[in-house]
């Protein structure tokens, strides 16, 4: 058995796996909290805004069932109620009745949403470049996208 094999069965971290996983943590942590404060200085729009008009904008029809939505998100359908409704004040977003299920809503991109979205996504991926991408190596960048790949791969269902 190899060492990193004979780590995983272990269930204490090394003191190597721990500044790791807390190097991991802190680093993401630090990248969103930079990245959330650039888009809403540049745009006036949150993460989770950001994060809502994203998804509406790559649906089809620029629209989804709230249910889809908090699934395409990652948030709890409560979470997203709220957020929706701050939105829909803004004139972002809107809700319809979902025409194949009465007792169900789906929430709509809007015009003014969809402007607000293009608007943020030029500031918003040039600090994604400035940040994240020219702070790596193209091959750090695939190492990158393969951790995140395995990650995704143990997360799963």
């Amino acid at each position: 058995m190899t060492d990193r094999t004979s780590s995983r069965t272990r269930q204490s971290l090394t003191a190597d796996e721990l500044r790791t996983w807390r190097g991991f943590i802190e680093v993401a942590r630090d990248l969103d909290a930079r990245l959330s404060s650039r888009l809403h200085d540049e745009s006036a729009l949150s993460s989770g805004d950001y994060t809502v008009l994203l998804a509406l904008s790559e649906a089809a029809g620029k629209r989804m069932r709230s249910s889809a939505l908090a699934e395409a998100v990652g948030w709890e359908r409560s979470r997203l109620s709220h957020h929706i409704r701050r939105m829909e004040g803004r004139g972002l977003i809107r809700r319809d009745d979902c025409a194949v299920d009465y007792r169900g809503a789906e929430v709509v991109l809007t015009d003014q949403g969809a402007h607000a979205f293009r608007s943020a996504s030029v500031p918003h991926l040039r600090a994604v470049r400035e940040l994240f991408v020219d702070a790596l190596t193209p091959e750090q960048l695939d190492q990158v996208d393969r951790i995140s790949a395995a990650l995704r791969t143990a997360l799963a269902p």
